[in-house]
């Protein structure tokens, strides 16, 4: 294999488990008493930071006409506050790799909201594996053993919040665009009003996080939420442009395996032969209902 093929494979490999090991990091930080609306704004923070420094390398300014002002609200409210409000409220209650599990959702719940937004056509094909996804979440859900607690099954719905609003997100994207702003500068219009917006929220919930020390290891995961996320993106966005978006978009098969498999190693975590019958189900699910035109996917 030449290094021009090998070197996306690497990528792609590393992004799914930047991305997967989010999960349980955000179990360690909750399980310490953090909250979410706390870790949102550090995430912002390091976000702005981190994407800030590449955008003065690559010497550009960030856009501040009305329409990039909108993109960046819009991507910041669906793209991160909201789905991570869910996702850190449902990781209080629910195992890591159940989270990783729920998130291979995306694909599906985008696939009827594309149909509506008149984006895509309907298939047989991709409606089997909206289904296989829906019955897998019925197996992680439905039987006494497929989770520690049945009491558990009431966080499901919460947990599906977060890869709605990522669904809804790549669909308003894809049909109306940035405003001509690229993805790093997107990102980081987006952490900047984020901060704006959640350092309030943080204050007045009494769920603000103070950065002096000491620091114990579920601030260290909250800066690797951080951390990871940002580098997964700006990677993901270099590999798009390098591969195309039809071989970027498998990272998603990769970020519910690392998760489940980060979830075991990290957390200890351990499941019943229904949870992985139902990651089997979902990854086949996810790999049906994939768009397979280049130019839509």
């Amino acid at each position: 294999m030449t290094r021009d093929r090998l070197l996306p494979l690497i990528l792609l490999v590393g992004m799914g488990a930047l991305w997967g090991i989010t999960q349980p990091l955000s179990k360690i930080a909750v399980a310490a008493g953090y909250r979410d609306i706390g870790i949102i704004f550090w995430q912002f923070a390091f976000g702005t930071v981190l994407l800030g420094g590449l955008t003065l390398l690559q010497g550009k300014r960030l856009p501040l006409a009305p329409g990039p002002l909108a993109v960046y609200l819009m991507i910041a409210m669906i793209g991160t506050i909201l789905p991570n409000w869910a996702s850190f409220t449902a990781a209080v209650h629910l195992p890591s790799g159940i989270l990783s599990i729920v998130i291979a959702t995306v694909p599906m719940m985008a696939f009827p909201i594309a149909l509506l937004l008149g984006m895509d056509r309907f298939s047989a094909i991709r409606l089997l594996g909206l289904v296989l996804g829906l019955s897998a979440i019925v197996m992680i859900a439905a039987p006494e053993s497929s989770l520690p607690d049945p009491a558990m099954a009431v966080w499901l719905p919460v947990a599906l919040i977060a890869p709605f609003f990522y669904a809804v997100e790549g669909n308003v994207v894809a049909k109306w665009g940035t405003a001509g702003v690229d993805a790093v500068q997107v990102l980081l219009g987006a952490s900047i009003i984020g901060v704006v917006l959640s350092l309030p929220l943080a204050l007045m919930t009494g769920e603000w996080i103070s950065p002096l020390p000491p620091w114990g290891i579920a601030d260290l995961a909250i800066v690797g939420i951080a951390l990871a996320h940002t580098s997964a993106y700006a990677t993901y966005v270099w590999l798009v442009r390098r591969t195309g978006a039809v071989f970027a978009s498998q990272v998603g098969y990769l970020v519910t395996g690392f998760g489940v498999l980060w979830a075991k190693l990290i957390l200890g975590e351990s499941y019943s032969p229904w949870v992985w019958a139902a990651l089997a189900l979902m990854l086949l699910g996810v790999a049906l209902v994939q768009p397979r035109h280049r130019a839509h996917a």
